[in-house]
């Protein structure tokens, strides 16, 4: 369940920190735990687990966050610069320490694109992890790797809501480290469902449009660390 950053520290992280790295890639950070399955229109649940680095709801080209003094706005991060609408958007960075198996916020027909990284290789996240992990300090001007590296944008059709919803995956440093669980676009997905696996550090961002009929409302802050499929980050309420 979903836990302050410095809960989640004492409870998950700090058990684990004199174990060699080896041992952690070897025997922990491949796992797929069971989970309850959890089923409810009423909420998008986490795609991913990790610590919340932001939480807002923005016009299609105002800023996200800033990076050293550039923006980053949610047309750059699903690369497309024709994106018109006013979303919600969480940005949900997984460490080494986390489960990285994604899973389906709410029900729909999932199609994907592969975008390559802008430069000759993936940015590095290891600074942004070291200050969530060892400083409990959220940093998102460390987080230059938003510009650079691959990704895969997860287009979500959800006819319930008569919306379509994306799911951002952005690669760590290693390349070709995104692998979804099924090759085929436009397929049938469950909220809950385990669609996709990013290998080591990584990012997932979920991007709700507004709707009209409906009011979205954020459940979670940032700092706070969720998992993928059982904590809810927006609650629907007809509007």
């Amino acid at each position: 369940m979903a836990k302050r950053l410095d809960e989640w520290i004492d409870s998950d992280v700090k058990p684990l920190r004199d174990k060699p790295v080896a041992w952690l890639s070897q025997y922990h950070f491949f796992r797929d735990p069971a989970r309850p399955a959890f089923v409810d229109p009423r909420f998008f649940f986490s795609p991913a687990d990790g610590v919340l680095l932001y939480v807002r709801i923005v016009e299609p080209a105002e800023p996200i966050v800033g990076i050293k003094g550039r923006s980053y706005s949610v047309r750059d991060a699903i690369r497309d610069p024709s994106y018109d609408r006013t979303s919600i958007v969480f940005g949900i960075f997984m460490t080494f320490f986390d489960v990285h198996v994604n899973r389906v916020p709410y029900s729909g027909f999932l199609s994907y694109r592969e975008f390559d990284p802008l430069d000759t290789e993936n940015h590095p996240m290891l600074d942004l992890e070291q200050g969530i992990v060892d400083d409990l300090r959220v940093s998102p001007d460390k987080a230059g790797y938003l510009h650079h590296n691959q990704r895969v944008v997860n287009r979500i059709d959800a006819p319930a809501l008569g919306l379509r919803y994306y799911v951002l995956q952005v690669a760590d440093y290693d390349v070709d480290s995104i692998t979804p669980f099924t090759l085929k676009q436009n397929q049938p997905c469950r909220q809950g469902d385990r669609f996709s696996q990013i290998r080591y550090g990584s990012q997932v961002d979920l991007i709700v449009p507004l709707t009209p009929g409906y009011r979205f409302a954020a459940v979670q802050s940032p700092n706070d660390h969720v998992e993928a499929g059982v904590d809810p980050l927006v609650s629907i309420s007809p509007d």
